[in-house]
């Protein structure tokens, strides 16, 4: 004979175990199904095993969809000081970083236990490495045969991810099922990802691989202030993370570097004080030293400072205020951090994330179509939207 709970939830990640114990807490019955072995395996990894699992300063103009006033209700109701509550009630130890950015002292396991230990508390059901090869909905609820059987769901909560991190064991499942039940997927993409170069610029770069430095990147009028990284490959950092989710293929980056500085006057001073300097040692001061000896060499500076124009100055303290690149591509789905895009939200109830035509499905965290900025927002959303399908289920 197949159970019935009153809902089954696909995915034992942060939104789908929030959502579970969020409902449990209500009297629901609940099951959550995972094909993986262990639940919370995205959870285990992030923050350097950290877990950055919120940011103080969430708010919806941290998010990106093709409605951007849909997450309001969900994180008006859910917030991040919400969630440090249930963290400070397991007593787990945590800290700031920068910019709101909060983590574990310890373990991202540290967060998966609180998870499982509400899960259990509030008496859900975890199944794990359980495949699904089949959805249907029926006159009882949604039916879904599974390598442990068939289960029968009144409601059914998908919370399966996006397509980020596939040696996770992400897909795109999600996806299918709104197609099947009628409901559309905006374009996604990779997000919050490193960034790649065409070969020749690549090659031209290679001696600053593994040089980081502060920058504002910006993307048209989108700029983030973080730390930027070269790579054997091309850009990486928060900095270039960030901007990546508003990036396409043939857009040009803009690149300032340590920006509040004035490079035209430093060099220009140095030049006065003390013109047998070369520009690269004024540089190093202010940047890492590879860095300078290649903004050096790149505009043919090799000479003393008294030897230069004052034009050739200011025209690299132009390229270092506003160095532009044209990345070829991102390095995808493998390292992306999230997918951009997802189930159109024009299907979904703001207020409980129903879809609206097919009355007890539901679609929660990344595999909808609200992308948070790096540093904790993605977290926030899916505790804001788990709680929110887990209270109107």
């Amino acid at each position: 004979m197949a159970m019935t709970y009153d809902t089954v939830i696909i995915g034992a990640g942060a939104a789908g175990m929030m959502a579970a114990f969020t409902a449990g807490r209500r009297g629901r019955s609940v099951l959550v199904l995972d094909h993986a072995k262990a639940p919370g395996e995205k959870i285990r990894i992030s923050g350097g095993g950290r877990c950055n699992f919120t940011n103080i300063h969430a708010s919806p103009k941290n998010y990106l969809s093709q409605n951007p006033h849909f997450a309001k209700s969900a994180l008006a109701r859910y917030t991040p000081a919400d969630f440090i509550a249930l963290v400070d009630k397991h007593k787990i130890a945590w800290h700031e970083k920068t910019l709101g950015q909060l983590f574990c002292d310890d373990s991202a396991k540290d967060i998966i236990r609180m998870l499982l230990d509400e899960m259990r508390a509030a008496d859900v059901e975890l199944r794990l490495s359980c495949e699904i090869s089949e959805v249907v909905k029926g006159i009882d609820g949604f039916r879904l045969q599974t390598t442990d059987g068939l289960v029968i769901g009144r409601t059914l909560m998908v919370a399966s991810g996006g397509k980020s991190i596939p040696k996770m064991g992400a897909t795109g499942f999600a996806y299918r099922i709104a197609d099947q039940f009628g409901l559309s997927v905006t374009e996604t993409r990779p997000a919050l990802v490193p960034l790649t170069l065409e070969p020749n610029l690549l090659a031209s770069l290679s001696d600053l691989s593994g040089v980081a430095v502060d920058a504002d990147i910006a993307q048209g009028k989108t700029h983030f202030r973080e730390a930027m990284l070269f790579t054997h490959r091309g850009l990486s950092g928060p900095a270039i993370l960030q901007i990546s989710s508003y990036w396409r293929e043939g857009d040009e980056i803009v690149l300032s570097l340590e920006p509040e500085r004035d490079f035209a006057d430093i060099l220009r001073s140095a030049k006065r004080d003390n013109g047998r300097q070369q520009v690269q040692t004024i540089l190093a001061q202010y940047l890492p030293k590879r860095l300078a000896q290649y903004l050096a060499e790149t505009h043919k500076l090799g000479r003393p400072l008294a030897d230069l124009p004052d034009k050739a100055l200011v025209a690299l303290a132009d390229q270092i205020r506003g160095w532009r690149l044209k990345p070829a591509g991102s390095e995808g789905y493998r390292t992306a951090e999230v997918t951009l895009g997802g189930i159109d939200t024009r299907h979904l109830d703001s207020r409980t994330l129903q879809a609206k035509d097919v009355p007890g499905l539901f679609f929660i965290g990344e595999c909808v179509d609200v992308t948070g900025w790096l540093g904790g927002y993605n977290f926030q959303w899916a505790w804001a939207s788990g709680h929110a399908a887990g209270e109107g289920v």
